[in-house]
């Protein structure tokens, strides 16, 4: 069955994990029913300062504005069956594992978990307080991912987008989607 995604974008810094998932989603779009976008203003103005450039907005998925409560995910009716946030800011972490649902992306976030579907986390900081962790702990419990943005090397990584995208193709495998890449001792 075909995957219908909602990916999240904050202002965390690490633009260039969103930009690697989306093209790859772009490239197993085989496998998508649909891919929606919401995006922070603050995501916006770090992507523009990380990769210079406004790329985002040629990205051919639909965008919903943060604002914007009408939007499909927001009720679990629509049977998007995943969510992903990357970067994810610790704010967004923190209002998601206190349930406060004050935007789109908390909202979709809410519905998710409350679905009992899968949601991923793909958090963007460090070094983790006790907060963030206990704030991990609560979403994990709720049955969240949380899957930091730390890299692997043991694919011998040459370029910063091969690097970042170690983080990305582990979470195209979260997802459930078929993906080609680096495998641990396999040939």
């Amino acid at each position: 069955m075909k995957k219908r995604i909602v990916v999240a974008i904050t202002g965390a810094s690490g633009a260039i994990y969103a930009k690697l998932l989306l093209e790859k989603l772009q490239q197993l779009s085989s496998q998508t029913d649909q891919v929606a976008i919401v995006m922070s203003d603050n995501a916006k103005q770090v992507w523009q300062f990380e990769l210079d450039n406004d790329d985002y907005q040629k990205i051919p998925f639909k965008f919903y504005a943060k604002t914007d409560f009408m939007a499909p995910f927001a009720s679990g009716s629509a049977r998007f069956d995943t969510m992903v946030i990357i970067p994810c800011s610790m704010g967004t972490l923190g209002r998601i594992a206190s349930g406060v649902s004050d935007d789109l992306v908390t909202r979709a976030a809410d519905v998710i978990l409350k679905e009992r579907r899968r949601l991923i986390l793909v958090a963007r900081d460090m070094p983790f307080n006790l907060i963030h962790i206990r704030n991990m702990q609560t979403v994990t419990e709720a049955g969240g991912i949380i899957c930091p943005a730390v890299p692997s090397y043991y694919s011998k990584p040459q370029t910063i987008e091969d690097v970042a995208m170690t983080v990305v193709n582990r979470v195209i495998d979260l997802i459930g989607l078929d993906n080609e890449s680096y495998r641990w001792n396999e040939e």
